[in-house]
């Protein structure tokens, strides 16, 4: 009788293994194709435009502020060493394009330094980032 009541427990038990591949399967899944959105890390009024379109796989982002201040992934950068700034992590991600988010009250002077700076770096897609009209 003994032996019966062993034999049922043993027969009862679940393996969770399996169920515990499919979860970690599943979640590595979703972090793989999961959208991340970047951000400049600077909020600025972006000009409206009626040619805007929306721009994929844009790796860097510029942010020039009113007051000419220029930050590159959310981290201040002196507008004189973007080129070398841009360089850098283009090297990184080649593939990748740079987006340049100046705000409608930024001097057209450091924004043009800005847009040199990165064609120099040997960027070939830049956009400027507007809003749509």
């Amino acid at each position: 009788m003994r032996d019966h009541a062993q034999k049922n427990d043993e027969e009862t038990e679940i393996n969770m293994t399996p169920m515990l591949d499919i979860v970690f399967i599943m979640l590595i899944f979703f972090i793989v194709t999961a959208v991340f959105v970047k951000e400049a890390g600077i909020n600025v009024i972006k000009p409206a435009a009626e040619s805007a379109r929306i721009q994929k796989q844009v790796s860097i982002l510029i942010a020039v502020t009113p007051n000419d201040l220029v930050y590159i992934n959310r981290e201040p950068v002196d507008p004189t060493s973007v080129r070398a700034v841009i360089e850098k992590l283009h090297s990184e991600n080649p593939k990748g394009t740079i987006a340049i988010q100046a705000d409608e009250k930024a001097k057209a002077g450091i924004v043009m330094a800005v847009y040199d700076a990165v064609r120099e770096a040997g960027v070939p897609r830049i956009a400027l980032a507007t809003e749509v009209k």
